[in-house]
């Protein structure tokens, strides 16, 4: 009775906490209408995680840590800045530390260079400066940094992680199989080193990257190569070196780079991104009569539901995704779809349900696939089956491979002191157990079954890409390729970032280039307030502070999640 009336307390004072911050946020909310100055420049502060699209969340992760800036919130900000006749340029404040890949950095160069097209200045400002952020840097009108800042401009390199020294001293042994030699995710496991062909592979990554890169510099900057590796000589510049050397225009600190650009003679106004997102593009014409739909697909590919997961980051589920399309699909306002796809891959099962639904969608209306950093492995798998496939030219893709794993965790549990036996009925009972190894006729049905279930993905996918399978397989066994490689053999038909696949879908959807459409992402971000408010959340929090009442059934739970989890990595094979 104690424990019962604790829980409902807990569950009054949940519900009473919640409804202040609903009502706290209703009242700020209806005076929450920004005022945007005219002369104003906007501040794009890139700075520790960048996602693509908002991550799933929930009240008590957004109470406590907010919201990651998202990419698509920079592209959509500096698509206004770029109209709106309030806004005099834009300023970003770059740092080192900051979570973009060389495809996001792409597309921010690309939409800057929209920004100074339509006749405004964009303006880099840093106090931490690397080779890898210079990329976007060297693309503005203007580079300042102040005279003490830290820059490093180091040569590139590809680092990879091997635990099967771990694994050995922990006695756990990986029963793994991969197809084939180049799908190198697998060697963390069973490699201290990378073998050939995956060294081979990240070479010529590398070739790509650096020709991309110096091609971005010479550009931007007039560096050349010979330039360029001199700099990568001298690896740690200071700043007044950096003047002298061209990569930085002016030593300016924060304060002085503001009278600069206001005239020494006002306090320069500035809108900040969270600030400038409140204005919708509608209100500043950047809508028209036909919609395209955006469904966001990021993240780790695995289960039902997208979610962030503790130890693995955003988690994407195959039900969410499905969801999403679905409702693109079947909206008449909708004219195509075009699926942004931020995903290194994961559980091959959830990678095809997300397909089927891809291809589902392609028979009703355009399907253009939008790849960012990575779409590779399971990440192009819920790709290929689109109308059309665009990839930036730093993007990862491909990855046409397989792993299928279980590990033997007998050699552990006995250091323990734990021991197991065994009683079974019927052969194979025990082909997953984590305690012993496949035997030779086991192995043989489990890895025969890897490459039938493999070839059959194969064959699609050069069904689908027009190719012979012979072909499809010159281009598979885990290759990695960039978008620019990609485009060339036929594993995507164009490069270009979202603008880029917004025209080839309204180029599908015969709606002229020049007429405006109207952009609708999926899910529609919400607001912290839309978040209180949607279908469970009360009860979510109400189950935060319940829980130090009800700690024998959160056990409960825990441990049974973690026996599903378990049989996950036993049984699923990562793409």
């Amino acid at each position: 009775m104690k424990s019962f009336l604790g829980s409902l307390l807990g569950v009054l004072v949940a519900f009473g906490v919640v409804f202040l911050i609903v009502i706290g946020l209703v009242t700020a909310r209806a005076v929450d209408r920004p005022k945007i100055e005219k002369g104003s420049w906007l501040v794009v502060d890139l700075y520790g995680e960048i996602t693509e699209y908002d991550p799933p969340t929930n009240i008590l992760g957004e109470l406590m840590s907010g919201k990651p800036e998202t990419l698509q919130r920079i592209l959509t900000n500096l698509d206004k800045a770029r109209v709106d006749d309030r806004i005099e340029g834009v300023i970003f404040r770059l740092s080192a530390s900051n979570g973009a890949g060389r495809a996001k950095l792409e597309e921010m160069r690309a939409a800057v260079k929209k920004v100074q097209a339509g006749g405004k200045k964009v303006y880099g400002f840093s106090d931490t400066m690397d080779r890898h952020t210079y990329y976007l840097a060297a693309a503005c009108d203007g580079f300042f940094m102040p005279p003490t800042a830290y820059m490093n401009f180091i040569g590139m390199s590809i680092t990879t992680e091997h635990i099967k020294g771990a694994l050995d001293k922990l006695r756990i042994k990986a029963n793994l199989h991969k197809i084939e030699d180049y799908k190198s995710a697998a060697e963390m496991l069973v490699n201290e080193e990378m073998s050939k062909p995956a060294r081979r592979n990240r070479e010529w990554l590398l070739d790509e990257y650096w020709e991309l890169y110096g091609a971005a510099l010479a550009e931007d900057r007039g560096i050349g190569e010979e330039q360029l590796i001199a700099l990568m000589e001298k690896a740690l510049i200071t700043i007044p070196a950096a003047v002298e050397l061209g990569l930085v225009d002016s030593m300016l600190y924060w304060d002085e780079l503001e009278a600069y650009l206001a005239g020494g003679e006002r306090r320069l106004e500035t809108v900040s991104q969270a600030t400038y997102a409140k204005i919708t593009p509608a209100s500043l014409g950047l809508k028209g009569k036909r919609n395209i739909a955006v469904v966001h697909a990021q993240g780790l590919i695995g289960g039902r539901k997208n979610r962030i997961d503790p130890l693995l980051g955003i988690m994407m589920g195959h039900e969410t995704i499905g969801a999403q399309l679905r409702k693109a699909r079947e909206d008449d306002n909708v004219a195509a779809v075009v699926l942004r796809v931020d995903s290194g891959g994961g559980e091959s099962l959830a990678s095809d349900l997300m397909g089927h639904e891809v291809a589902v969608t392609a028979r009703v209306k355009p399907v253009v696939v939008s790849m960012v950093d990575v779409a590779a492995s399971g990440g192009y798998m819920i790709s290929y089956r689109a109308t059309r496939l665009v990839a930036g030219e730093n993007t990862l893709t491909g990855s046409i491979g397989s792993i299928s794993a279980k590990f033997n965790v007998d050699g552990f549990n006995r250091m323990l002191g734990i021991t197991h036996d065994y009683v079974s009925r019927g052969p194979n009972a025990l082909l997953f157990s984590p305690y012993r190894d496949f035997t030779a006729q086991q192995w043989r049905i489990f890895t025969d079954n890897h490459w039938e279930g493999f070839n059959a993905w194969l064959r699609d996918v050069a069904e689908h890409r027009g190719m012979t399978f012979e072909e499809a397989e010159k281009l598979a066994h885990g290759r990695v390729w960039t978008g620019r490689q990609g485009a060339a053999n036929g594993l995507v038909d164009a490069t270009g970032g979202l603008d880029r696949a917004i025209e080839i879908a309204k180029e599908l959807a015969q709606i002229p280039l020049d007429e405006r459409v109207t952009i609708e992402h999926y899910p529609p971000r919400k607001t912290l307030l839309e978040t209180i408010l949607s279908e469970g959340a009360l009860a979510t929090a109400a189950k935060y502070v319940v829980w130090r009442f009800i700690e024998d059934e959160v056990a409960e739970s825990l441990n049974m999640l973690a026996g599903r989890r378990m049989h996950l990595m036993e049984e699923t094979r990562i793409r």
